[in-house]
C-alpha cells in the first residue's frame, strides 16, 4: 500500500454548524434574546429563540455555554506595514490579532512604506490577504499622491479596484483648496473620504496633549485647537462639494460640537474614535511611557468623557483600535524621540467592555459602532446577525478578568498601552464566513 493511502484523510468541515444556548446581541436589530445561530454555506440561515437547544440533525453543534454571541467587529483604521516594513507587520499577523480579538474585518490604511496611491498596489493588497490572511482585509487607498497633500491620487480607478475608501492616513491635507478639488472628485464617484484631522503646522513639534500635564512633564504639546481648525474647515468643504466625509478620530470636546453642529444643518458627515481616547487621558502618559504616544494625542480626563458621552448620544458612528505597530527599536526611546503608535486590533473589544462595566455604555449601544454602523458606512453586508447575512460571528464571555502578557498577543510589535493592564471578558470563538479562525485556549 503507498505512503499517500495510508495518510489519514483530513475529515471536511461541516456545511452546517449551530451556535445554540447562546445569549444573542444583533446591534442592527436592537435584539437581545437566548437563542441560537445556524450557519450555512458561509451565510447565516436562521437564528432566534427557537434554536437554543434544538439543532438540525446534519449540523455541528456548538454549545455558547450562555455567552454572548454577536456579530464580528469591523475595524476602519488599521494600519501594517506590508507592504515594504513586514518587520513592524504583515497582513497574516495583523489578521491574527484581529480573530482573537473578535475583529472579523479589517479595514487597512494606506500608509506603508509603498503608498497605495496605485491601482496595481490595492491588487496586492486583496490578493495578499486573500491568500495570508484569516479575516477579511478591504484596503483604503491614498487619498493623495505619495501622501503629498498636493496631487490628488485616481480615485476612479482606485475605487474601481477595490479601494472602500480614500485617506492619506495620519497626515492632513493642508491646501483647502486641494481638499475642496478632491471632495468635489470624490462626489462624482460617490467615493467616502477619511481624513485625519490635525493642523501640521500648529501639531508638529507636539508630542503629547498640550496642557498642564506636558508642562509638568516638560514636553512639547499639541494643542486641541489643532484638531477642531481642520475640521471646521472640511466641514465648510463638504458643505460647498456634498461629498461623503468621514473624520477618522476625533478626540476633543470641541471637536464634537463641530460635528453636532455639522449635522444640524444636514451635512453627510461621520466620525470616529479610538479606543485609547475612550478609555485613556493624558495623565496615563505618566513616568514618559512610549506606548502611550499616539496621534492624536491622549487628551485631558474632560475630553474623554465627552468622547464617552458623544458616543452614547450617538454623535460618534464609529469606535476604531487605530492599530499602529511600531517595532522595539523605534518606541524604546526617550519620549520625545519615540515613534508614534499603538497596537490595539486585539485589545479593541476587551478595552471597550470596560465602558460597559463601569456602566456608562449598554452592551447594545458598545456593539453598534463597531458592527453595523461601520458597516453602514462603508456599504459592506457584514455587522448583522440575520438571515442572509455572512457568517462573521463571535463569541464573547463577558465577565472573566484577565491580565494581558504583551508576550501573548499576535501582533509581530508588542506597543500596546494595556500592557499588564487588568481586563474583563473575552473573545472565545471568532467565524469568518462561518469557518472558525480562532478558539480561545
Amino acid at each position: 500500500m503507498s505512503k499517500n493511502k495510508n495518510k489519514k484523510k483530513k475529515k471536511p468541515e461541516a456545511k452546517r454548524k449551530i451556535l445554540i444556548n447562546a445569549q444573542i446581541v444583533d446591534p442592527a436589530s436592537g435584539r437581545e434574546e437566548a437563542g441560537g445561530v445556524l450557519i450555512e454555506d458561509e451565510r447565516i440561515a436562521d437564528t432566534g429563540q427557537h434554536l437554543r437547544r434544538n439543532a438540525p440533525d446534519d449540523a455541528e453543534i456548538i454549545d455558547c455555554g450562555g455567552h454572548v454571541v454577536c456579530p464580528g467587529l469591523i475595524d476602519m483604521l488599521a494600519f501594517t506595514g506590508e507592504p515594504g516594513e513586514e518587520h513592524r507587520e504583515t497582513l497574516a499577523t495583523a489578521s491574527r490579532a484581529a480573530a482573537a480579538g473578535g475583529v472579523t474585518t479589517m479595514v487597512c490604511m494606506p500608509n506603508s512604506q509603498v503608498v497605495m496611491d496605485d491601482v496595481a498596489l490595492v491588487d496586492f493588497v486583496l490578493r495578499r490577504a486573500r491568500d495570508t490572511a484569516l479575516v477579511h482585509v478591504h484596503p483604503i487607498a491614498a487619498l493623495t499622491k505619495d501622501h503629498a497633500g498636493t496631487e490628488m491620487a485616481e480615485i476612479g480607478l482606485l475605487k474601481e479596484a477595490g479601494a472602500v475608501a480614500f485617506s492619506d492616513g495620519l497626515r492632513s491635507v493642508g491646501n483647502a483648496r486641494v481638499m475642496a478639488r478632491l471632495l468635489a472628485y470624490a462626489n462624482d464617484f460617490d467615493a467616502l473620504i477619511v481624513h485625519h484631522v490635525e493642523d501640521r503646522e500648529l501639531a508638529n513639534s507636539g508630542v503629547m496633549n498640550d496642557g498642564e500635564v506636558s508642562t509638568r512633564l516638560g514636553l512639547p504639546g499639541a494643542p486641541a485647537v489643532a484638531e477642531t481648525i481642520v475640521l471646521e474647515r472640511d466641514i465648510r468643504l463638504v458643505e460647498l462639494t456634498g461629498a461623503r466625509y468621514h473624520a477618522a478620530q476625533i478626540s476633543c470636546e470641541d471637536s464634537l460640537d463641530v460635528v453636532r453642529a455639522a449635522r444640524r444643518r444636514g451635512l453627510k458627515i461621520t466620525c470616529g474614535v479610538s479606543i485609547n481616547h475612550l478609555t485613556l487621558n493624558e495623565n496615563d502618559v505618566g513616568p514618559y511611557r512610549t506606548f502611550f504616544k499616539i496621534r492624536p494625542p491622549l487628551r485631558r480626563e474632560e475630553d474623554r468623557a465627552a468622547m464617552v458621552a458623544g458616543l452614547i448620544d450617538g454623535e460618534i458612528d464609529v469606535i476604531v483600535s487605530c492599530h499602529d505597530p511600531q517595532d522595539v527599536d523605534v518606541k524604546r526611546r526617550p519620549f520625545e524621540e519615540a515613534a508614534f503608535g499603538a497596537i490595539g486590533l486585539e485589545t479593541l473589544l476587551p478595552a471597550a467592555l470596560r465602558l460597559y462595566h463601569s456602566g456608562e455604555v449598554t452592551l447594545a449601544n458598545l456593539l453598534k459602532p463597531l458592527t453595523v454602523q461601520p458597516a453602514s458606512i462603508l456599504g459592506l453586508e457584514a455587522g448583522r446577525l440575520k438571515p442572509g447575512a455572512p457568517a462573521d460571528i463571535i463569541v464573547v464571555d463577558l465577565d472573566t478578568p484577565w491580565v494581558l502578557d504583551p508576550d501573548n498577543l499576535r501582533s509581530r510589535s508588542k506597543n500596546t498601552p494595556f500592557d499588564e493592564a487588568r481586563l474583563q471578558g473575552r473573545v472565545l470563538r471568532t467565524f469568518v464566513a462561518g469557518k472558525e479562525v480562532y478558539a480561545y485556549g
